[in-house]
């Protein structure tokens, strides 16, 4: 009796082992998609830091010649901003640049509301 009761829970033992293995590969597979979106993101940080760095030194040429920035160029800001989030992206600053997946989000209404007003 002892040996069988030894041998079910060996069996019990190999069977949890199992689950836990295709857990920590659920849990590796999950790691690795969340390292690849973070090297994405980095990468898309950088080019959007290059491109602000561009804009501001940009406006402040054209401060320094006396050109100024005008309602029109702001109102092609808020312009641009709509049409990313119609289009299915977020404007807010929470989730800028993901995507909306159909769904309206708050904060960037709120944000878009703000602009307009």
């Amino acid at each position: 009796m002892k040996d069988r009761n030894f041998l079910d829970t060996v069996m019990e033992f190999e069977q949890q082992l199992e689950v836990m293995q295709t857990q920590f590969s659920t849990l590796k597979q999950f790691v690795a998609h969340m390292m690849e979106e973070h090297q994405t993101l980095q990468t898309e940080n950088l080019h959007l830091r290059k491109r602000l760095e561009e804009v501001l030194n940009q406006q402040q040429s054209e401060t320094q010649s006396g050109k100024k920035v005008s309602a029109v160029d702001i109102g092609e800001g808020y312009d641009n901003l709509a049409r990313l989030y119609h289009e299915g992206f977020h404007v807010c600053h929470i989730h800028f640049g993901s995507s909306r997946k159909g769904e309206d989000c708050l904060f960037c209404l709120s944000f878009l509301n703000k602009q307009n007003g």
